[in-house]
């Protein structure tokens, strides 16, 4: 499956952006999704993953109740709403598929990346 990660940009503290996932090749449904994140020196970490039916979901601490992601299995599409950004969700952002929730750090399946710039 290849993914192509899409919304990033520019944005002040408070701000929201949408990012987007979309993937080809295969279906979504069978594969659990995710997105990370990786700052400037710092290592890639997980933000939100979300299983395949939609119906499970988790969030990092650092962005609960700010970040919400979501997917269209039949437009093979992720999605992550970011809310009340703040400078230190600056990075670059990764979506993710593998056909384990579990596994989603290891996934063979990455997209390039779209950078999150939060300015204070």
């Amino acid at each position: 499956v290849q993914l192509q990660a899409s919304g990033g940009g520019l944005v002040q503290a408070g701000g929201s952006l949408r990012l987007s996932c979309a993937a080809s090749g295969r279906t979504l449904s069978s594969y659990a999704m995710g997105w990370f994140r990786q700052a400037p020196g710092k290592e890639r970490e997980f933000v939100a993953g979300i299983s395949w039916s939609g119906g499970i979901t988790r969030y990092a601490d650092s962005v609960k109740g700010r970040f919400t992601i979501s997917r269209e299995n039949a437009k093979n599409m992720v999605y992550l709403q970011m809310n009340n950004l703040k400078p230190e969700d600056t990075a670059v952002y990764y979506c993710a598929a593998d056909s384990n929730f579990r596994s989603l750090a290891t996934s063979e399946y990455w997209g390039q990346g779209t950078l999150v710039t939060v300015s204070s």
